[in-house]
């Protein structure tokens, strides 16, 4: 009696560790679990040779350390480390294999030359140890087998073109879609680095960045919100407004960062996970107006210096109290691209809703003049 007890507890911590409505791998149960603070959008569980069954949605991925023996995993795409030729597709990956000092795995890009804002991924690509291989819709196959391509990173955009992921997968090359961008906290964004960390042997590195960086920004997530409000936005060619959606991770690191998010009450419909929704000249008026803090996107034409360019664009917004009041910031270029920089952007944001941004110090957000 006492021994099948025991085995009836045994099995339940091994399903227990694992993700739920899911069984342990046949053959070889995990035995340890990636502690993950933050993300809930992948998984790591490791079994007793050290071999990691990753788990993004309904994808998996079978990480064989060097010389480790392969296992029976159905469904699962082996990956082999070493990796030492992988085309990244999505630049919030880039970013987080970039500050592991680990781009030597990477040596394909779907993102050109001219519009990349990282310096040290820039300086890969002239130097010739980081070629442009097509971007995520149209990589160029002939390239990637003939430089052997071992693993394809896209991110979620990669889903409105499925022919593409088809068929990088028939050419024997795996795709991991990234779903960083669906995290609910900004946190679980950078902690993808842990991911990262995996597939470049770097697993000591990433954690002790990722520890490093959720310090700096809890701490700023136990002060009191200063309650100013805030809208992050950008005016389109056609005259409507484009704005973070509520669930997004701009519009929660606002939040967590000791504002309010102005546009917090939309009802983003079957926005679902997208960042970003179009507004009305008219609805963004009336929802920001009286915020005391704006911020305008730069991503997509590149910013502006001075309040009176920014006027150029939308006239009306010289009603908004951030406008008389000297409080518009526009983000810098590499905002979003920088992922690994979460904790600073969070931090920054609270400088500026305390009144205590040195405006020189700043590397996210500038000052509008």
């Amino acid at each position: 009696m006492v021994r099948r007890l025991l085995t009836v507890l045994l099995a339940a911590l091994l399903l227990t560790s694992c993700s739920a409505g899911e069984r342990p791998p046949d053959g070889a149960g995990p035995v340890n679990r990636m502690p993950l603070r933050y993300a809930d959008r992948f998984a790591v569980d490791y079994d007793a040779e050290g071999r990691a069954l990753v788990t993004i949605g309904d994808d998996r991925f079978l990480v064989l350390p060097e010389g480790a023996p392969e296992r029976e995993e159905p469904g699962a795409a082996v990956l082999r480390l070493p990796l030492r030729t992988v085309y990244c597709a999505t630049s919030s990956a880039m970013d987080l294999i970039a500050r592991l000092d680990a781009l030597d795995t990477v040596r394909l890009t779907g993102t050109k030359r001219e519009s990349w804002t990282l310096p040290e991924v820039a300086r890969a690509m002239d130097e010739g140890a980081l070629r442009y291989a097509g971007k995520y819709s149209a990589p160029d196959y002939e390239l990637l087998l003939a430089e052997g391509a071992a693993l394809a990173i896209e991110n979620t955009m990669i889903y409105h073109s499925p022919e593409t992921k088809e068929q990088l997968e028939e050419l024997g090359i795996p795709v991991l879609v990234e779903r960083s961008s669906y995290e609910s906290h900004p946190l679980g964004r950078l902690e993808w680095i842990k991911l990262y960390g995996l597939l470049t042997g770097k697993t000591a590195e990433a954690e002790a960045f990722f520890d490093e960086q959720s310090a700096l920004a809890e701490a700023i997530f136990a002060r009191e919100s200063t309650g100013k409000t805030a809208a992050f936005f950008f005016l389109t060619a056609n005259g409507g407004v484009n704005v973070r959606c509520p669930e997004d991770y701009v519009a929660k690191m606002i939040e967590l960062a000791g504002g309010v998010y102005a546009l917090a009450d939309l009802e983003i419909g079957d926005a679902g996970a997208r960042a970003t929704m179009n507004l009305q000249m008219e609805r963004f008026y009336a929802d920001a107006r009286d915020a005391d803090v704006l911020f305008y996107n730069a991503a997509i034409d590149g910013g502006v210096d001075t309040v009176a360019q920014l006027l150029e664009k939308g006239e009306w917004l010289a009603d908004f109290r951030a406008v008389q009041s000297g409080n518009v910031w526009c983000t810098e270029a590499d905002l979003f691209q920088r992922t690994s920089g979460i904790a600073a952007m969070i931090d920054e944001l609270h400088r500026i809703f305390s009144g205590t941004a040195d405006d020189a110090a700043l590397q996210y957000f500038r000052r509008l003049k």
